[in-house]
């Protein structure tokens, strides 16, 4: 079975106000199985458009990652990032199939 992901780019604005996001996103995330992949980190773009921060998360598949974004629990943190922060958010089904 595929894994599901959350591919996120943030451009921070107020870093004081975006710190409660971070101390209570752990939480929700670890309630459905979530791992970081990446979490911000040195980073070239190559190509088109870029935000300054860059996550990946893994779940163990696609219903799951989109249950997690979903929930009432992440809601409420949506609320308390957006006045502090611009974010784009992928919630995308891995690939399972064979590999060059």
């Amino acid at each position: 079975m595929a894994k599901g992901y959350w591919i996120a780019r943030v451009d921070v604005h107020n870093m004081d106000g975006y710190k409660e996001y971070v101390a209570q996103n752990g939480a929700v995330f670890h309630k459905y199985g979530a791992k970081f992949l990446v979490r911000g980190g040195k980073f070239d773009a190559k190509e088109g458009s870029s935000r300054s921060r860059n996550v990946v998360l893994e779940f163990k598949d696609y219903a799951t990652a989109l249950a997690c974004y979903n929930s009432p629990e992440y809601a409420r943190l949506v609320a308390i990032r957006s006045p502090h922060a611009d974010a784009d958010i992928l919630v995308i089904e891995g690939y399972d199939g064979a590999q060059p």
